[in-house]
Parts: C-alpha cells; sequence; structure tokens
C-alpha cells in the first residue's frame, strides 16, 4: 500500500485529507437528518458538476453563492479532515454534502432516515482516464506508471474508496427507496435542462423556468471551467498542479476512446463482464460491450 493512502475497513483512503478517526466519527457518530441531501460519487464521475447543480438549486438559481464560496465549503466532503464534527454543529437546513464513501462503511445513522441521496454513475471506462489525469496532477494519488499500470488497479480493489464495481453495486442496492435517486453522467450530458427539472422534482424543490436556465447556464462546463470557486484553482499547486494538467479537464462522454489501446478495451470489456454480469440495471454503455 503506498504511503500516500490509509485504510479503513478493507478501503483505501487519501492519508492528506483524513485520518482513522475522522473515519471511525464519521460513520459511527455523526447523525444524519432527515434533510440532508447527500451528492454521492465514485470519483471522477461527476461530483464537481453536482455540487453547482445542488448549489445553484439551492439558491434558487442564483449564482453569487457559487461565485463566492468554494465548492468544498458549500457542498464539503464528509469523509474529509474535521468536516463530520463541523456539519455536526451546522444550523444549515438542508446540509448539502458530498462523499465517495463506499455504501458499506456510510454512516450507520443514514440507515431508516428520510435523508436524500443522489448518486451519480459514469461509464468506468471515462472514470478511469479522468482519474489516471487526476492522478497526474494531484498528490491525493500515486503517480501512475503508465495506463497499463493504472488500469490493473483501478480495476481491483487497489485504489482509494475501492473498485467502481463494488462501490456502485453498494449504492445501487438503494434502488427502489424514496430518498434514492442514481443517474449518469450521460444522462446529464444528453439532456442536462432535463435532468435539473428530474432533480428538482426528487428534492421538492419547484424553481421556475428562468431558475432552472440559470442552473443549466452557471452548471455548464465552461462555466466551472472558468470559476475560480469551482475550478480548483484556489488549491496550492503543492495540492493539484494544473500547469500539467487542468482540473476541469474536458468533461466529455467517450474520451477513453482516445486513450485507451485496442489491448486495454479489450482488458477492461473482460473484466468488466465478469464484474457486472449478473448485475440487474443496465447503463447507457452496457450496449459496447461485447457478449
Amino acid at each position: 500500500m503506498s504511503d500516500l493512502y490509509i485504510e479503513y475497513k478493507g478501503v483505501l483512503f487519501h492519508n492528506n485529507t483524513t485520518t482513522k478517526e475522522d473515519l471511525e466519527f464519521t460513520e459511527n457518530e455523526f447523525q444524519v437528518r432527515d434533510d440532508d441531501i447527500y451528492n454521492i460519487t465514485y470519483p471522477k464521475s461527476g461530483t464537481t458538476w453536482m455540487i453547482e447543480i445542488l448549489s445553484l438549486i439551492q439558491k434558487n438559481g442564483d449564482p453569487t453563492w457559487s461565485n463566492t464560496v468554494p465548492n468544498w465549503e458549500r457542498v464539503p466532503w464528509i469523509e474529509d479532515s474535521s468536516v463530520a464534527r463541523r456539519l455536526q454543529q451546522s444550523e444549515e437546513h438542508p446540509r448539502l454534502i458530498s462523499s465517495h464513501i463506499p455504501k458499506h462503511i456510510f454512516m450507520k445513522s443514514f440507515h431508516g432516515s428520510k435523508a436524500k441521496v443522489i448518486y451519480t454513475i459514469r461509464n468506468p471506462k471515462d472514470a478511469a482516464v479522468s482519474l489516471y489525469y487526476f492522478s497526474i496532477m494531484s498528490t491525493f494519488y500515486k503517480h501512475p506508471e503508465s495506463m497499463n499500470h493504472f488500469l490493473k488497479e483501478f480495476l481491483t480493489e487497489n485504489m482509494p474508496y475501492g473498485s467502481w464495481f463494488n462501490h456502485v453495486k453498494g449504492w445501487m442496492g438503494l434502488l427502489g427507496k424514496d430518498n434514492f435517486m442514481f443517474h449518469t453522467y450521460e444522462d446529464l450530458q444528453k439532456d442536462f435542462r432535463g435532468s435539473v427539472i428530474k432533480i428538482c422534482r426528487f428534492l421538492g424543490k419547484e424553481l421556475d423556468d428562468e431558475a432552472v436556465d440559470s442552473v443549466v447556464k452557471n452548471a455548464s462546463f465552461k462555466n466551472m471551467k472558468q470559476n475560480n470557486m469551482a475550478n480548483y484553482t484556489l488549491l496550492p499547486s503543492g495540492f493539484l498542479d494544473q500547469e500539467i494538467s487542468p482540473f476541469m479537464r474536458k468533461g466529455i462522454v467517450g474520451d477513453w476512446k482516445n486513450n485507451f489501446t485496442v489491448a486495454q478495451n479489450e482488458y477492461f470489456d473482460k473484466i468488466y463482464k465478469a464484474e457486472m454480469q449478473d448485475f440487474s440495471v443496465k447503463f447507457p454503455w452496457d450496449t459496447s460491450i461485447p457478449e
């Protein structure tokens, strides 16, 4: 295991953002509220995008909050150091909270609550490519030796937050619950405005057409890339070196085709098929996986 990581109940986490004590408090002592809203993703699957969407919906389309407060303060990661303790004392209602934590070690107090979860899933090939470039420019992941080496780790448990497969299967176990909504990164790309309206309905938030238009405009990739409160340029280069690669890189669907070799794609498909063959939910990218 890399010195960059710590292990908690068999799952790797970044040791420069959290401790085992933080994770123990989050899982066992943090009190979930019924009006909490959780933005859950596997890394590089649309977390930042959803933060902007939720921030704008919360403020009825007004972009002031999104343009003046860093996204990690607006919708913080609960697993990060001291965040759970701070949120425990927060008087905000609802609390908007992000997390990459796998379902099996999520907060125990979530069970039986009415707190809402929005789970965003991305084609794992695109998530892998995005995470590969993030690993190159950040100090959160060990520097990948090559795409081949990186893919072998991505497709196993040897990554922070575990494997994509276990993460998705765990959270999708909530499918059918009134307080759980899932959609794909690809859904957002295909019909962004329609997706925003669906999210509003799930949250019980009524926005007029003008407010919805503002959410769509201000949460666009172009706007987020230019917004210093969303693009992580406020973080020191010691954490993210955006001269190597920008945090907001492309924001597109299908970039894996520009990065995978034929052999890498075949290897990925083989693992994906074995891992997901008994999974009942079908995703947009499943049609591209050979039988």
